[in-house]
């Protein structure tokens, strides 16, 4: 019939917010780089005022660098993953965990291909309280806590967990409270910019997403399997 709805293809949304994020994340480094003065001038308050801050708030600022070093560090996140990946493979979910692990690995590409080419220096102060190398955008932190988070929300979609289900509003709980976490001790330690972080965000969140759309036009259908199912 003419007039008859189309299904919409698996994964579309997915890559329209991936790709709208990702347009959104070109938006900021531009004007960040140019740098346009409104937005430079953003970015110098807010990093000066929690830089005071740190300064006068030791003790605060300890806990930030237990948080940035350990909880919210890239290598935990990695190392989450990475135990996921072998109870994928041991469940017999090889391409899942093979995916799982080449998301990662695009979003680690993605990340120091963009501090190379753009080359943003850190913050400099005279009393530092934390320190970082390479450059600064994106942030590493935030665009591997962001993409971490939307891939375990994923794996966690695929095994049929329902969106009213304590367990997935606890996780996205958790994944908000993360990534603006991880960006707020950065940017408090004074090592980077908040267009760092904002652009970190954007694009590990595209990044996954991206990722998870072209799986559901790959693999439509498929689902993990649930904690009430036997492992083959």
């Amino acid at each position: 019939m003419s007039g008859a709805i189309r299904p919409r293809p698996p994964g579309m949304r997915q890559a329209r917010v991936a790709a709208a994020l990702g347009a959104a994340a070109a938006l900021v480094i531009v004007l960040a780089l140019l740098p346009w003065p409104p937005f430079a001038a953003l970015d110098r308050q807010v990093a000066s005022g929690l830089h005071t801050a740190a300064l006068e708030h030791p003790a605060v600022t300890r806990t930030m660098r237990i948080l940035t070093d350990w909880v919210w560090d890239p290598w935990t996140f990695r190392l989450l993953l990475a135990a996921i990946f072998i109870r994928l493979m041991w469940r017999g979910k090889r391409l899942t965990a093979y995916w799982t692990a080449g998301t990662v690995l695009v979003g680690v590409a993605v990340q120091q291909g963009l501090k190379e080419a753009l080359g943003r220096e850190r913050p400099r102060w005279r009393e530092p309280v934390d320190s970082a190398e390479y450059a600064a955008m994106p942030s590493g932190h935030v665009m591997t806590a962001a993409l971490a988070c939307v891939v375990l929300l994923w794996l966690l979609h695929e095994r049929g967990t329902p969106v009213a289900d304590v367990w997935w509003r606890s996780a996205v709980g958790a994944a908000v409270v993360s990534v603006l976490g991880v960006a707020f001790t950065r940017v408090w330690l004074g090592v980077h910019w908040l267009s760092d972080t904002v652009v970190g965000a954007l694009l590990g969140t595209a990044v996954a997403l991206a990722s998870t759309a072209m799986w559901a036009v790959l693999r439509p259908g498929e689902r993990l399997p649930g904690p009430r199912d036997r492992v083959p």
